[in-house]
């Protein structure tokens, strides 16, 4: 990865607070499905003990009592989902919004209607313009026949405004060798490290998403930032650029102090989220174990938002052409023999896009 290295010693142990209004608006615990805000539409993070692989790629271990198909409910610490042999999501459409995928543990296999195809995991990350539709599946294929399969990620779902609902669908991987990660550290010396997904943070860069995402225009100020406190650690989180921006922290591990200048000190507990205005800047002071959090901002799109399964428009009636576009159309067909493809025979992390480009990287 690329990685940077800072001291931030702004704020310090002099941040003044206010008896004023809190620094957090609010809290929620957090599910399976993690609440969200304008512009994103969906979270979830993804979190399986999967046992050593088989020679299909599936769990090597019995099926029995789960309902396949629809195995969502954890038993002993991980899910089929909708896969029958091999965990994930076989084939299923998209229109009107964009997926980000952050692979954090293990492998996801992507196949779509486009030909496309992709192999990634261990910090990639893959973002999907659905736009006028596309069908693709997302397949975790257990690799290690030696010994367990941990697969760990988050999904977001990301609106497109009306403009853009009906653009071609892009694909664009994230390799984790290219993602900026900032290690800042507070005056004590105790670190908290910044992997940049979207949205600059100081000087780091981030790569640019799809040509048409929401991300990609200069004013939406759409950041997903992963952070990773060490305890006791103290963060000073720069605002947002625009005061319209709004933010969320889903503190998925650890607990977590927020301060901002003329408010009250908030606490958030592990396993909650907490919206904080995007217009303040930030201390974060973790607890006594490392804390985690997955941070989502971004200015409103501010339109309506008629959504149904996988399909997200503007109105009843977008919705219902979808339905029937993707009857008629199947949106381009699907060029894959199966429902659930696994890329058995690659060796490592690839990409081979709809026009023939060829990514590849070491497992």
């Amino acid at each position: 990865m690329d990685q940077q290295e800072q001291t931030n010693t702004a704020g310090g142990e002099e941040t003044a607070q206010a008896s004023g209004a809190p620094a957090v608006l609010g809290t929620v615990p957090l599910g399976f499905q993690w609440p969200t805000i304008d512009p994103f539409l969906f979270c979830v993070h993804h979190l399986d003990a999967y046992p050593k692989g088989n020679a299909q790629f599936g769990p090597d271990a019995s099926l029995a009592g789960r309902n396949i198909g629809q195995d969502f409910a954890g038993k002993d610490g991980w899910r089929m989902y909708h896969g029958a042999v091999v965990p994930g999501f076989p084939g299923h459409p998209h229109r009107g919004f964009e997926t980000v995928t952050i692979a954090r543990r293990g492998y996801i296999d992507h196949s779509d209607s486009l030909g496309a195809a992709a192999r990634f995991g261990r910090g990639d990350v893959q973002w999907l313009t659905a736009g006028k539709g596309i069908v693709h599946s997302e397949m975790f294929p257990l690799l290690n026949p030696d010994s367990d399969n941990t697969v760990e990620l988050f999904q977001i779902w990301m609106n497109l405004p009306a403009a853009d609902k009906m653009v071609d669908p892009h694909f664009k991987m994230f390799w984790a060798e290219s993602i900026p990660v900032v290690v800042e550290r507070d005056a004590a010396g105790k670190t908290t490290e910044i992997t940049v997904i979207a949205g600059a943070y100081r000087d780091a860069t981030p790569l640019a998403p799809p040509p048409k995402s929401w991300a990609a225009r200069p004013d939406s100020d759409v950041a997903i930032w992963s952070l990773v406190l060490a305890p006791g650690a103290r963060f000073e989180m720069p605002a947002a650029a625009s005061s319209e921006t709004l933010r969320l922290l889903y503190v998925f591990g650890g607990s977590v102090q927020v301060a901002a200048t003329g408010k009250t000190t908030s606490s958030v507990a592990e396993k909650h989220a907490a919206q904080v205005d995007g217009g303040d800047a930030l201390t974060l002071i973790a607890g006594e174990k490392p804390v985690e959090i997955l941070m989502l901002q971004g200015r409103p799109i501010d339109e309506p938002v008629a959504q149904q399964g996988p399909f997200v428009m503007n109105t009843a009636a977008e919705l219902q052409q979808a339905f029937a576009d993707y009857r008629r159309t199947q949106f381009g067909g699907w060029p894959w023999s199966r429902e659930d493809p696994v890329h058995a025979d690659e060796p490592g992390r690839f990409a081979r896009h709809a026009d023939g480009n060829i990514e590849r990287f070491p497992r």
